[in-house]
Formats: C-alpha cells, sequence, structure tokens
C-alpha cells in the first residue's frame, strides 16, 4: 500500500474555492504537508516577481513543500491544455517560461516540472509539431536539470483531449526516451496518471507492471466522473498495492474534483 504521507495535493483542482495564496494554509489544514500546482498563472507565462515572491511566502508561512510544477500550459483546465508543441504565440510562452518555472521550482525545492504536449492545429504538420515538442523539450529538461529536477510528461486522454496526440503510455513513453536520447540527462520520466490511463480503456495493471520503473510520479482520479477515490469503478486498493510491488516509492498526486461538499471533505477516503 502507499503510505499516507506520500499523497500530495493538487491545489489547482482541490482548494480552488479558496484563492492561490490561501491553498497552501488550506491543504496544511487538511492534514497534508505536499501541494502540487498546474502553472498558476495562466494568462501571464512570466508572472510579476511580487506573485512570484507572494506565492513562496504562502508556502513557507504554511509549512507545505510544493513537490510539482507544471511548466506553462495555457488555459487549465479546458480543451486546450498544453503549449509546447504549438507553432507560433504559444509555443513563445512556453519557452519564455521555461526560466522561471525552473528557477521558481529550485528555490522552493520542488524536484518534478509537468510539460504538457499541446493539440494538434490546423497549419502544421504532426511531424513538425512534434519535431516542435522535442526541441522545447528538450529546453525544458535542461532547465529541469539545472533546478535538479525531474522533467514529467504524461498522456491525457482522447474523450477529454481529443486534439491531443499523447493519449497512451507507450506513446507518452516514446517522448520520454526522445526527449533523453536528445539531452543525454536521462531526467525525462513518465507521470502515470491513472485516471487519463483509465478514460483512455488501458489495462491499468498492465502498465504498472510495465512502466513503473520509468515512472516518477503517479496521479490519481476516480473513473468516471474524475472524483475522489471511491465515487468511481477503479480498485484503488489493488492499484497502490501492485504500485508498491512494483518497487515505487514516490508521490501520489490528489489531482480529483472535490465534489458537493467542497475540498476539505473530500479526503475521508484516507481513513
Amino acid at each position: 500500500m502507499v503510505s499516507s504521507d506520500r499523497f500530495t495535493v493538487n491545489a489547482s483542482i482541490l482548494f480552488t474555492e479558496l484563492p492561490l495564496l490561501e491553498r497552501p494554509a488550506a491543504a496544511a489544514a487538511a492534514g497534508f504537508d505536499k501541494i502540487e500546482l498546474w502553472w498558476p498563472w495562466v494568462d501571464a507565462p512570466v508572472p510579476e516577481r511580487s506573485e512570484l515572491d507572494a506565492l513562496r511566502s504562502a508556502l513557507e508561512d504554511a509549512q507545505v513543500q510544493l513537490t510539482g510544477l507544471n511548466f506553462y500550459a495555457g488555459q487549465l483546465p479546458g480543451p486546450d491544455r498544453g503549449a509546447l508543441s504549438v507553432p507560433g504565440e504559444e509555443s513563445d510562452k512556453f519557452r519564455a517560461n521555461i526560466a522561471v518555472t525552473a528557477d521558481f521550482a529550485k528555490s522552493v525545492g520542488c524536484k518534478a516540472l509537468n510539460a504538457l504536449y499541446g493539440n494538434r492545429v490546423d497549419g502544421a504538420t504532426e511531424a513538425d509539431q512534434d519535431a516542435l515538442a522535442l526541441e522545447n523539450l528538450a529546453l525544458a529538461a535542461q532547465a529541469a536539470d539545472r533546478a535538479e529536477a525531474v522533467l514529467l510528461i504524461e498522456a491525457l486522454n482522447a474523450p477529454e483531449s481529443p486534439k491531443c496526440p499523447l493519449v497512451s503510455a507507450d506513446r507518452a513513453l516514446e517522448v520520454v526516451d526522445a526527449v533523453n536520447k536528445a539531452t543525454g540527462l536521462d531526467n525525462a520520466r513518465f507521470l502515470m496518471d491513472l485516471y487519463h490511463l483509465s478514460m483512455n480503456g488501458e489495462d491499468l495493471p498492465a502498465v504498472i507492471a510495465a512502466h513503473t520503473g520509468r515512472t516518477a510520479h503517479v496521479q490519481i482520479a476516480d473513473n468516471p466522473g474524475r472524483g475522489a477515490p471511491g465515487t468511481g469503478s477503479l480498485d484503488f486498493d489493488d492499484l497502490f498495492g501492485r504500485l508498491h510491488k512494483a518497487g515505487y516509492d514516490g508521490l501520489v498526486g490528489l489531482e480529483y474534483k472535490p465534489g458537493d461538499n467542497g475540498s476539505a471533505a473530500a479526503f475521508g477516503w484516507l481513513k
């Protein structure tokens, strides 16, 4: 089983009823000392330094560790998620954001940076988008290395993100391998999101058995509904047991919707 101290709360989907700077303290009040975040400023790949400083202070005041942070990825949540493989303005925003994200991560001791692939778009071939993605992911991996962090790459799911080309574990791992080959750093790793993989109809026990060795982070939500464990049909006792048996000793991100009773009431399944 996964020990309770292995859980980290995604404060970009939980506690969103609160302003960003109040979420670390809310997570701490709910019993957690670790959170992860999507890029918090969806309209600002390069926010004002005062905003970065304020978030750093909120983490320190709450005595909460930031364990994972997304690079800029457009509007999240939403179907247009991902920027690094989208030619033009979105790719430019991603590149401008790379050093900002890595520097902030290093300043707070965050060891995992997540880079979301972009959607397929009109006016660019798949080959051109994939080449752009590899170039930008290599830059992100180099920045992550300087921040002493790993670069995470995950598969989304086709029903909710039909234009995303990374909608299987195998495809995401192809990208992981390509980035590691391009940089020689070997710091790109798989983010195993069990919700997205289950939405894609993948055999979760088989994915865990085959790919845990290249996995640096796990995220969970139940399916259907993307709620807390117990609200859908996934057997998390079994899945956690399989992760443990496969040798996974990393963090498990709680990346699920809180439900009608609010975020503070969304963790009863842990008891």
